[in-house]
């Protein structure tokens, strides 16, 4: 990725107005089209865990710069990131998946699903009650813990859900409302030439993961 395209983001935090963006669009255009690159690369290499990959495109997975401001207190029009997320279907995929999140010192990669509805989240939590060994192997696997640290526990019931006992001994992970792991990527990650390595080496461990969700709202 190009230095340029960070420094685009910089300068939109600080001038995030419509004027300076049209002013600037040209610099906006170069850095939606270096992150069309970046992506278009991780989908060539996503095709190697799974071939399906391959049917999308950078476009399908990007998400818009525009800010939706309706319910919003900051009316600030732009995302201060640019991001894109990979799903079999595409970014607007229901199911488990990727993202990539690429703003100055705080870009991360994750993966997951984030605040399931209320049915796919019953079926994940049987699943993980099923097969409790295949989730433990997964999020316990020590590259997964050191490279996020576990589950993010942002989104947590108080008590156990309905129809478990608070005694479960999966009861950690049954109370959770989300189900993502995210690392951060330092500024020079992104913009060394083999960010697409160290992306790849993330997604190794978030697969698992998301192939666990997936296949328990498949059933």
């Amino acid at each position: 990725m190009e230095k340029t395209t960070i420094d685009f983001l910089k300068k939109l935090k600080i001038n995030n107005n419509k004027v300076w963006f049209e002013e600037n669009r040209k610099n906006y255009e170069l850095a939606k089209a270096d992150m069309e690159n970046l992506v278009q690369q991780v989908i060539g290499a996503l095709t190697a865990l799974d071939i399906r990959y391959g049917e999308l495109t950078a476009k399908q997975c990007m998400f818009r710069i525009n800010r939706d401001v309706r319910f919003s207190k900051d009316k600030s029009p732009y995302k201060t990131n640019l991001g894109a997320g990979f799903s079999l279907g595409g970014k607007k995929s229901t199911g488990a998946g990727l993202y990539l999140h690429i703003e100055p010192e705080h870009s991360f990669i994750g993966g997951g699903l984030w605040m399931p509805p209320a049915d796919a989240l019953k079926t994940i939590r049987q699943e993980i009650d099923y097969q409790a060994n295949d989730f433990l192997q997964i999020i316990e696997n020590k590259n997964f813990k050191k490279l996020f640290g576990g589950l993010s526990e942002a989104e947590t019931l108080k008590n156990a859900p309905k129809g478990y006992e608070n005694d479960h001994p999966m009861l950690r992970y049954l109370r959770l409302k989300s189900f993502v792991a995210t690392h951060p990527l330092k500024d020079s990650e992104v913009l060394d030439k083999n960010n697409l390595q160290t992306i790849m080496e993330n997604v190794k461990y978030l697969s698992p993961l998301i192939a666990f969700i997936n296949t328990a709202m498949e059933e």
